[in-house]
This record gives structure tokens, C-alpha cells and sequence, in this order.
């Protein structure tokens, strides 16, 4: 029988949660740098080098990829001649580890959890409780698959029960466009086939666990029919042209993986779950020999990669901006903003809503009037930082706060990640304004250009009060122009077209 040091098993959660915060797996890296290298798009070339910039200055800094730092997802499979030196429960082992790597004060990830999500939604403040797993196995050890998923890819995650004859190629096409750019492309496609509704949605958050080797099995070729259906799916999703961030391209998925089990006769249940920029999750394994040791990455290992704009890009001083200015703005154009802007995410929108329906001012300091407003939820900052990691969130969820906000508060712009709405387009046509997006997956490379920070309301919702940022040159794309002209929309469906083409004279 051997024992396993409930102490070094909660430092191992701690450890493995601090490195993914900061390390994308190398086989994530070599995907993404394989991509860059092969995009024509310019627009998802762009895209894709501020996410690898991202990724080495997250590494070389110890600071995260993305200010999401997800909610922690845990595979557990105990050997049956393990035993644990405590009388903690597995679920409480594994949650004080997590807290441990998220107060962790050198490298604080941000508490995104909340407790009460039909109510109150009040934050737990230590990223707990996780998700947990577990299997009892024939062995003596402890193997330890660990995940942190953002909430973007997260809530893209679709499922449906098919008939047995229907097509699982079909269904997946007809989904990933419909799953938009809140996921952050490229990056996996996790797929679960069979067994029953919740089970299959497990077997896709598992196969996301999987190192990226579609390159390899597209080389020696399929040997049974998941890897033919991977092949496809790869190929076919590609050719929808969505491309990174969803401005069109060759590249949505840098893999697809596909787990599956046994089904009833009558059933075809198929989960997709999404991975997004910034893949994070770990494999390994306790012996009783001590914690696990997580190496250093290697710098060497990232791409020496560097962007730099064009000569004809826009800096827009944000605190003298007029809505004459913006007009002449196009969809697809790249941006330096310099000046001050206000945050603010679903909760601040929903405290917002509640003032202004009871007739009341909005807090001192809160003055959207000829303003921008970027949606987001940064990490706390450390040592000689103005802001943590600051990407965008997923504008979409905002859609349904814009009208409000362009009609009653003097707002003219917002800057988020992802595509909106028709209603929302038609909104901001309407309000002659304008919506701007941020890489998602570049959160500590846009760190850098905010050069002031501070907290001007509803401080008690943590990562979800509103800020105001001094930005100097922070790269964004028009994403809907003041006409509705929206990148989202245009990008994808030149590079699908571009792509059959493509096709056809090779």
C-alpha cells in the first residue's frame, strides 16, 4: 500500500495551476507558430502573433496567459493501493489547492467563481470549489489531469442527441460558426460521442486533455474511424475560413479531438467543447515520492516572433475623440488608442440598468458621455504593475446592455472581444457608433499599454468593478464601423470563399 502526502498532493494542484497560468503546453505552441507561418490572412496573421507574443512575455514574466483564468477542471484516477494520510475529503484536498494557486500573492490569478449562480452570484474569492473526477483504478498511484477553462470557450460548449443515422460531420459544421468568436480562435475542438448526455459532455472536456498531434495522424494516416472523423472534421472546419479571432482565415482549429464510449441503441448523443488561445492544462502523476516538479519553461521554445504596425495606422487620442472622428472609421482597420477609457462587465451593465430604470445618477466618477467603454475583468496587479493581465471578454454578452447604453448614457464606443449581434449592429448604425475588438488570448502583451488604473465604482464585485485606464497605443480592430459594416461578418465569408477557391485550382 502506499501513501500519498495529502500535503503534496495539494501542493501539486497549487504548483500545476501557477505553471498553466503562465505556460501554454509547447505542442499548443508549435501549433499556433505552425499556423502563423502558414496564414494568408493578414488580419488573422496579426491576431496570431500578438497570442504567441502574449505567450512568451506570460512565460518569461510568470504572469498570466490570459486575465480569465479559468475554472479548474480535475481528472482523477487513484490507484485502489493508494491511501491518503488525512480524513479530508478528495473535493476539499483539491479546493484548498486551488486556493492556494490563486491567492498565490507572487502570481494572484483572478477569482472568477461564484456561489449562488441563480442568485446573488457573489464571488467566492479563491476560485473554489473545482470540478472534480475521480476513478478508482487498478495500480499505486495517483494520476492527475488538471484543466483552468475560461469562461469564453466554456460557454460556447453545444450539445445535441442525434438520430443514429444522422450526420456528426454535418451537425459540427452547421454548430462552429454558430458558436461565433467568444471561443478564441484557433484553437481545439474537443468532441464527446455516445454514452449518455452528461457523459458525453465529459468525454469532450476530457479529450481536450490530449496533446495536439493532427499533423502526425494527417502523416501516417487514420487506422480506425475516430481518426478518419478527425481528419474530416479538421479539414472541413478549416475550410469555414472563421479564422483566428473571427476575422477570417485559414485557420480555426488547430486540432480536433474526439473521445467516445458506448451508446443505447436509440441514441447518438454529441457534445462539442471548445479550447481556447489559452489552453491550459497539465498531466501527472504522485507515487508517494514527494510533489510533483513542474520545469521551468524554455524560452528557447517559443517563436522569436515581433509585430509591429504599419505606418498608416490610426492613433486615436480617445479624450478629444468627437463622433465626426469615428465615422470615417472602417471595419478591418487596425487602431492605437491613447487615453482614458472606463471597464465594466455583465455585473456592472446589470447595476447600471437598475440606477438608470430608478432614475437615479450613476456613481461619482462613472461619466460615460463621449467615452469608450472595454469590457473586461483584469487580474490584480503585483510588484511594480499598474493592472494584471487585462484582455477582453466576450463583448456578445453585453448585447443585450448596448441599446441602454448608447441611447442614455452618451457612450460612442466599446472595445471587447468577439462579434455582436445583428440587433446590437443595427444599434450602434443607429447611434452612429462604433465597437472595437482586442485579441482575446494577448492579455498581459495588452497589459503593457494601459499605463494607469484605478477603481472609480462598485469596487465590491472584485474583478467586475468598473476601472478607468490610461491607455498609450493599445492595438485594437474596427470590428462594426458607425455605418454596421461588421469584420465578423465579411471575414469569414471571404475566406470561405477564398478557401473553395483555393481548392479548386490546386
Amino acid at each position: 500500500m502506499i501513501t500519498i502526502s495529502s500535503q503534496n498532493f495539494i501542493d501539486s494542484i497549487a504548483d500545476s495551476l501557477q505553471h498553466i497560468s503562465y505556460t501554454h503546453p509547447i505542442d499548443f505552441v508549435r501549433a499556433m507558430s505552425r499556423a502563423y507561418e502558414l496564414e494568408k490572412s493578414q488580419a488573422a496573421k496579426d491576431a496570431m502573433a500578438q497570442i504567441l507574443i502574449n505567450s512568451r512575455m506570460a512565460a518569461m514574466g510568470q504572469r498570466p496567459i490570459c486575465q480569465d483564468t479559468g475554472i479548474v477542471t480535475i481528472f482523477l484516477a487513484i490507484g485502489m493501493e493508494c491511501r491518503f494520510d488525512t480524513s479530508k475529503a478528495i473535493q476539499d484536498m483539491v479546493d484548498e489547492g486551488v486556493a492556494k494557486a490563486y491567492n498565490n500573492v507572487d502570481n494572484p490569478l483572478r477569482a472568477s467563481v461564484v456561489t449562488d449562480p441563480a442568485g446573488e452570484r457573489l464571488n467566492t474569492h479563491d476560485n473554489t470549489p473545482a470540478v472534480v473526477y475521480t476513478e478508482l483504478v487498478p495500480g499505486s498511484t495517483v494520476d492527475i489531469r488538471i484543466a483552468a477553462k475560461g469562461g469564453g470557450s466554456e460557454n460556447k460548449s453545444r450539445f445535441t442527441t442525434l438520430n443514429p443515422g444522422d450526420s456528426i460531420v454535418d451537425w459540427v459544421l452547421k454548430t462552429v460558426p454558430g458558436m461565433g468568436a467568444g471561443w478564441c480562435p484557433p484553437g481545439i475542438l474537443g468532441i464527446g460521442i455516445g454514452g449518455t448526455v452528461d457523459k458525453a459532455m465529459v468525454l469532450a472536456k476530457e479529450s481536450l486533455m490530449q496533446p495536439i498531434d493532427i499533423q502526425e495522424l494527417q502523416e501516417r494516416g487514420a487506422e480506425n474511424n475516430i481518426e478518419e472523423l478527425r481528419l474530416e472534421l479538421y479539414e472541413k472546419v478549416n475550410q469555414l475560413g472563421i479564422g483566428a479571432q473571427g476575422l477570417g482565415g485559414l485557420t480555426t482549429a488547430l486540432d480536433v479531438k474526439i473521445l467516445d464510449c458506448p451508446t443505447h441503441a436509440a441514441s447518438l448523443p454529441v457534445a462539442i467543447i471548445p479550447n481556447c488561445a489559452a489552453t491550459r492544462h497539465i498531466h501527472f502523476t504522485l507515487d508517494g515520492n514527494g510533489p510533483a516538479e513542474f520545469a521551468p519553461p524554455r524560452i528557447s521554445d517559443w517563436p522569436d516572433i515581433h509585430w509591429e504596425v504599419s505606418e498608416n495606422v490610426k492613433r486615436v487620442h480617445l479624450d478629444i475623440i468627437q463622433k465626426g472622428d469615428i465615422a470615417s472609421w472602417k471595419a478591418g482597420e487596425t487602431l492605437l488608442l491613447n487615453g482614458t477609457i472606463l471597464t465594466g462587465r455583465d455585473a456592472a451593465h446589470k447595476r447600471i440598468q437598475a440606477l438608470l430604470e430608478a432614475g437615479q445618477p450613476l456613481p461619482d466618477g462613472v461619466n460615460f458621455e463621449g467615452k469608450f467603454i472595454y469590457y473586461v475583468g483584469p487580474v490584480d496587479p503585483v510588484r511594480d504593475e499598474v493592472v494584471g493581465p487585462a484582455g477582453p471578454t466576450t463583448a456578445t454578452r453585453m448585447d443585450k446592455y448596448t441599446d441602454m447604453m448608447l441611447d442614455k448614457t452618451g457612450l460612442i464606443g466599446m472595445i471587447g472581444k468577439s462579434e455582436r449581434g445583428d440587433a446590437t449592429i443595427d444599434s450602434i448604425r443607429t447611434h452612429s457608433a462604433v465597437y472595437l475588438m482586442a485579441v482575446g488570448g494577448a492579455a498581459y502583451l495588452v497589459s503593457k499599454a494601459i499605463k494607469a488604473a484605478r477603481v472609480v465604482a462598485f469596487a465590491d464585485l472584485g474583478m467586475e468593478a468598473i476601472y478607468e485606464f490610461v491607455v498609450e497605443d493599445m492595438p485594437v480592430t474596427v470590428a462594426v464601423d458607425s455605418l454596421g459594416e461588421s469584420a465578423h461578418k465579411t471575414g469569414p465569408a471571404l475566406w470561405s470563399q477564398k478557401i473553395r477557391d483555393l481548392r479548386v485550382h490546386s
